[in-house]
């Protein structure tokens, strides 16, 4: 692609973009400190509990999981060997598909997600909410929907906003 053919960006989509990247740089940084501080648990666990408790009997298939939190099957094989040696999270195979394994939350685990959601939940409302207006909340609700949207494998992102 020629210089000629770049699509720079103009003075007001430059004035937006460098906020957003430092906020997507800055914000996981400020969720670990509170969550390992507060809770023993980083944000990517934290996520990992907090979406295996929204699953239909706090289950999910680990393939699911992984693209669930944009990772890689791997990276949470890990993380969830990692809360099962904790006593959080259960590993079984798939009754359906033999091929594939699921985690379900445990009763221990759902109590930690339950204590650790109240210091969570006041963070993110410290560091974004209580700084926007309704009005903002909504357009930021509208914003970031079209944008996972957009970015998500297929979607990824769409069942944790909608």
């Amino acid at each position: 692609m020629s210089d000629s053919e770049v699509r720079w960006l103009n003075e007001a989509e430059a004035a937006a973009w460098v906020p957003l990247v430092t906020t997507m740089m800055w914000l996981p940084s400020a969720l670990d400190t509170q969550l390992l501080r507060d809770a023993g648990i980083s944000h990517y666990e934290y996520g990992v509990l907090s979406a295996l408790s929204m699953g239909e009997g706090r289950t999910r298939r680990l393939s699911e999981l992984a693209r669930f939190a944009n990772s890689t099957l791997s990276r949470l094989s890990k993380v969830v060997n990692r809360l099962s040696t904790q006593g959080w999270v259960e590993r079984h195979p798939d009754p359906e598909d033999g091929r594939s394994t699921l985690a379900t939350l445990t009763e221990a685990g759902w109590e930690k997600v339950v204590a650790a959601a109240p210091g969570h939940v006041e963070r993110v409302r410290e560091l974004i909410f209580d700084q926007l207006t309704p009005t903002e909340v909504d357009q930021l609700g509208a914003i970031v929907t079209k944008l996972s949207a957009t970015i998500g494998t297929d979607g990824a992102c769409a069942d944790r906003i909608g």
